[in-house]
């Protein structure tokens, strides 16, 4: 039995300013043949969960091609066309090469948004069951998909995160796995059912350990115990301005159509009950560090402020805010400049105190450059293996990140890009005492939870400007579906 293997995942934040071209996607890297099933160093994945159980069960697997993080200024904005068509026919290709084949499993995202490409994930499906014909085809996803019938249509199996900060990669893999080489075999005939609930919430309130989400993870789960092979649950990606946006719910038994389409009902209509709490209000910035300096000088502390729409990596707001309320004791992990971190290279060294302007640079919507005066503490590469739960194990690496202090045990850290750190181990790796500091301000909106929430007394997000806001208000849509809540034109008053 042989199964192939690739991997062409992107979250696409159409509202952030730069377009991710193939050259970004090529710089970023291209793996294929057996290298695209080494998965050494990476932590846990999809992939890793596929390897546990092709190898548990004897099966061969075929790598064809990863398309590894493209190298983008932030978030990178929408796939050009060309990019799209040359990766997919790369991996479609590849396939061909390789058949016969038994099956193939697909390692993707969902929230995927291409210039004249109306549902990429689907689209690059049915090119690849155009190639291999009748053979099963399955498919894991990010928690964060937007996806619809199109996809359900197209392939055998879809297979998604239930965990957000996401730990479950390789769990969800593993469940894929299982399920195509039991097909493969006979054992199983996959039946699925979907469903849209027509809800677009924000990132922030997703958190699967958390009200609202956690009740619909746990109505998974309890439908898996009545006999529902996989119950999975995409809250959606708001920040994506594609038709297929906002929350899914795939279903997949083992040749119950009954059973699947009760249980994809139930879901949804859970998922509706619970639409209003998933659209809740969020302090901004001013207001947001207001209460945090409040809740520090009472005695709740440490504090994580999770600046939960920057995916420009530049934004100010919140550093502003704290400089200016006068707070002590706090490190806000990253402004990514990378002029500036270039020109500190170049000019300075370790020890030297320097007045920069940082910040405020990609697009207007980050907030004015701050100007600080501060001491260089760290000026150079950052080398670390992770040791909180997301990525446990995988080495990581920055090729160029500086930190000043500024006093007051006050700390800023300057990279190259958005550098959200989901553990403290990457500011120790840049020398800092994280335990000294009362406020740790994070571009992050969940992941940062599975290790910052057994460090800090409360996570804290706020919502100033940026380009992945809470309030989906303030973006122009223009592929938004007319009756999706709560922003959708059916619900304007």
């Amino acid at each position: 039995m042989r199964v192939g293997i690739s991997s062409f995942s992107h979250e696409t934040c159409t509202f952030c300013p730069n377009i991710t071209t193939l050259e970004d996607w090529d710089v970023g890297g291209m793996l294929y043949g057996d290298d695209a099933l080494d998965t050494e160093g990476q932590g846990k994945s999809y992939i890793t969960g596929f390897k546990e159980a092709a190898h548990e069960e004897c099966v061969e697997l075929v790598g064809i091609l990863v398309a590894r993080s493209p190298r983008t200024v932030g978030m990178g904005s929408w796939l050009t066309t060309e990019s799209f068509e040359v990766i997919s026919n790369r991996i479609v290709e590849g396939i061909q090469k390789q058949m016969p084949l038994d099956g193939v499993l697909l390692a993707l995202h969902g929230a995927m948004a291409v210039t004249n490409v109306a549902r990429p994930e689907a689209e690059l499906c049915r090119r690849v069951r155009k190639v291999v014909g009748r053979i099963p085809i399955m498919v894991t996803l990010d928690l964060h998909a937007n996806e619809d019938v199109e996809l359900a249509n197209t392939v055998d199996g879809v297979f998604i995160l239930k965990t957000y900060p996401h730990l479950d990669g390789h769990e969800i893999g593993k469940i894929a796995g299982k399920c195509i080489i039991n097909t493969i075999r006979g054992n199983f005939k996959p039946v699925m059912a979907m469903r849209k609930p027509g809800i677009i919430s924000a990132s922030v309130y997703q958190a699967s350990e958390y009200f609202p989400m956690k009740e619909v993870y746990d109505r998974c789960r309890e439908w898996e115990k009545k006999g529902v092979y996989c119950a999975s649950v995409a809250p959606g990606f708001a920040y994506a301005d594609v038709p297929d946006v906002g929350a899914s719910v795939f279903v997949v038994t083992n040749d119950d159509h009954k059973l699947a389409e009760e249980c994809a009902q139930n879901i949804n209509d859970l998922l509706w009950s619970l639409r209003q709490a998933l659209t809740r209000p969020l302090p901004k910035a001013k207001e947001g560090v207001a209460q945090v300096l409040k809740m520090v000088s009472e005695g709740t502390k440490p504090v994580v402020i999770a600046y939960h729409d920057d995916r420009l990596g530049d934004g100010t707001h919140v550093f502003k805010e704290l400089l200016e309320q006068g707070a002590k004791n706090f490190c806000t992990t990253s402004i990514a400049d990378p002029k500036i971190l270039n020109k500190l290279e170049l000019e300075n060294q370790m020890g030297d105190t320097v007045t920069v302007k940082i910040g405020g640079w990609v697009h207007p919507i980050s907030g004015p450059p701050i100007t600080v005066t501060g001491r260089i503490e760290w000026l150079g590469p950052a080398n670390w293996v992770e040791t909180g739960p997301m990525g446990r194990g995988a080495r990581r690496h920055d090729d160029l990140v500086a930190s000043l202090d500024l006093g007051n045990n006050r700390h800023v850290v300057i990279s190259n890009r958005l550098r959200a750190p989901m553990s403290a181990d990457p500011l120790k790796a840049l020398g800092l005492d994280v335990d000294s500091y009362d406020i740790v301000e994070i571009k992050s909106r969940v992941h940062h939870k599975a290790y910052w929430d057994t460090w800090s007394a409360i996570d804290f997000p706020v919502d100033p400007p940026g380009t992945t806001p809470a309030d989906l208000s303030t973006l122009n849509y223009k592929n938004l579906p007319w009756d999706i809540y709560p922003i959708g034109e059916k619900w304007k008053h």
